[in-house]
């Protein structure tokens, strides 16, 4: 895969997608980079990132969302020097009020996002369900809450620990639209270290 390419073609610039509504159930692919691009969570050495404290961080943060958003399911994550990746599925059950007629083919239906694009329900199964209680009040349901929550998190263990450190103000977003595209934004993820020197956000230290 041409990371140049795959960037072209699978990342949307953190302007958000007009009409769609980023609290509905759906995948999400989000990319965050550091200020300036800063190598701030580590290296990548021999294909594998060896973290700094703070790539700990950001990986302790990312693991803790569904603490504070409980209808938030993680995916894929990789915490690379001077930037993230990570998949966040919004799975928010029906309102109580709503009855969904039994027919031959809810077998196979889609959770429908919108008539724009649909989150298979075979997604979930490869998704480990993380569920807890909300400790800290309502919280807005969406996706750039759930983004912001994450940086605050790790700019939070970034000045308790003295370390300099700051985010890139925008993201990078996608939302997924099948399970084939799913899965290579997975691989993409999972393969990152080891492209790491082809990768369009790479820059040496």
């Amino acid at each position: 895969m041409n990371p140049v390419k795959y960037q072209e073609t699978y990342r949307i610039a953190s302007a958000r997608f007009a009409g769609w509504d980023y609290g509905s159930n759906a995948a999400y692919f989000i990319t965050i980079c550091t200020q300036n691009r800063a190598h701030a969570f580590g290296e990548v050495i021999d294909g594998k990132v060896s973290l700094t404290l703070l790539g700990q961080a950001a990986w302790d943060c990312w693991n803790a969302i569904p603490e504070h958003f409980p209808f938030v399911v993680l995916d894929e994550f990789v915490a690379m020097p001077n930037h993230v990746h990570g998949i966040v599925v919004i799975d928010k059950p029906p309102p109580a009020n709503v009855t969904h007629a039994n027919n031959a083919n809810d077998a196979n239906a889609n959770v429908e996002t919108q008539n724009f694009a649909s989150l298979h329900l075979g997604l979930r199964s490869r998704v480990t369900q993380r569920r807890s209680v909300n400790q800290f009040g309502p919280q807005s349901q969406n996706l750039a809450s759930i983004v912001r929550g994450f940086k605050i998190g790790v700019t939070k263990y970034a000045r308790c620990h003295q370390i300099p450190f700051a985010w890139q103000p925008r993201y990078h977003d996608h939302i997924i639209r099948n399970a084939a595209e799913h899965e290579h934004i997975r691989k993409y993820i999972i393969e990152n270290p080891q492209k790491w020197a082809a990768d369009c956000f790479y820059e040496s230290k």
